[in-house]
């Protein structure tokens, strides 16, 4: 088998490498801040929604499982970052909400990404970050609707 090292990856291999290189430099800042890259998404969600969601809806909104969601918020219930109340319609349901201190941490967080996305697009010109940040939206409204290839 020959290989073509001059052969342009397909998109999705960039994004994925970006992607996954990026959370290792976010990983490494959220260390001290007692967060990971997967901890640090539900409060950002929480953040968005600006109000207390069920764990299901913010497992849909992360492409996560529900079993997986329900792990790291009790991860992040032990840290004080969210609180859980019952649901008053569905007694086995419960909300989850973002605490001050969690709002507090997820501040200092999004302040740290900021700083990684400045560093990241420091070399690019405006015009083709604009671009950029089109072509991704337009890629990411298109691809929501794929189920999957035949």
């Amino acid at each position: 088998m020959t290989r073509h090292r001059d052969e342009v990856p397909t998109l999705g291999r960039m994004m994925a490498l970006i992607a996954r290189r990026w959370r290792q430099i976010l990983d490494a800042g959220l260390r001290p801040h007692d967060l990971t890259d997967a901890t640090w998404q539900p409060l950002l969600e929480l953040y968005r929604h600006g109000g207390p969601l069920h764990p299901k809806e913010i497992a849909d909104a992360l492409l996560l499982d529900k079993s997986s969601m329900v792990r790291i918020l009790r991860t992040l219930e032990e840290k004080g970052f969210v609180t859980r109340t019952p649901d008053e319609a569905d007694r086995r349901a419960f909300f989850v909400s973002l605490t001050d201190a969690g709002e507090t941490r997820l501040q200092e967080v999004m302040r740290l990404s900021r700083e990684i996305e400045m560093r990241a697009i420091a070399g690019v010109a405006k015009e083709d970050l604009a671009a950029t940040r089109r072509v991704l939206k337009a890629i990411h409204d298109e691809i929501q609707s794929v189920e999957t290839l035949p």
